[in-house]
């Protein structure tokens, strides 16, 4: 387990490429979704279009909040467009299963994807149980304004509202960039690595997995390493 750990700790858990292997098929779909979205609804050619999605996740966490913010785009129409995926193949290992429900401690899935979507993947891999609560990208506002991952504002606002203390959270996820805000408030990290390796889609594609950077508490490559 991490050093000092609460004796009942709080996981929060991100979902694409931490639960399941986005990267084998998800990810892939929505670029192509997204894209061609902003060549419908943006008025750009192809090129433009995949130049403007990776743009704005870079700059803001989200492709979607460039796109409300510069050109009107409606968030709930964008997502609802962007995640139906028709033929939605997700895949994660049986123990990985196993040890989610095995694991101590409150757990609630904290992720940028839409409710629906999220809620579709866990009934595929038979986790909707292992949740008390869903806190997907419509949820995560402040003032009326998105904020999703990786906002440390956003992190701030939704310990206190769960009355949550961060010293007792865990932050379970793929993306560095969200791990290190979430540290930035106190909270504990794990780098789930699993699905990583030899990605070709999604924010870590590509990436060295060796080296750990200070604002991670631990790497893991499967979801049984929290029981120990």
């Amino acid at each position: 387990m991490l050093k000092a750990m609460p004796r009942r700790p709080v996981w929060l858990f991100d979902l694409d490429n931490t639960l399941h292997n986005a990267s084998h098929q998800v990810f892939g779909a929505l670029n192509v979704a997204m894209s061609d979205y902003i060549v419908r609804h943006v008025g750009v050619d192809a090129a433009e279009a995949d130049r403007l999605r990776a743009l704005y996740w870079r700059r803001y966490g989200a492709t979607l909040l460039g796109l409300v913010r510069h050109h009107g785009v409606e968030a709930a129409h964008f997502l609802r467009e962007t995640h139906g995926l028709p033929d939605l193949d997700t895949h994660t290992h049986a123990h990985d299963r196993a040890a989610l429900k095995r694991l101590r401690g409150r757990k609630i899935l904290l992720t940028n994807a839409p409710e629906a979507y999220a809620r579709r993947v866990l009934a595929l891999l038979g986790l909707q149980r292992c949740f008390e609560r869903v806190i997907a990208f419509e949820q995560m506002t402040m003032f009326g304004q998105l904020r999703p991952k990786p906002d440390a504002r956003m992190f701030r606002h939704l310990l206190g509202r769960l009355q949550l203390r961060p010293r007792d959270c865990v932050l379970v996820e793929d993306t560095l960039i969200h791990q290190k805000s979430a540290r930035g408030v106190g909270m504990r990290t794990v780098w789930m690595q699993r699905w990583l390796r030899g990605a070709s889609h999604g924010p870590e594609a590509h990436l060295g997995l060796r080296r750990r950077p200070a604002y991670v508490d631990r790497r893991i490559s499967r979801l049984a390493a929290l029981l120990r």
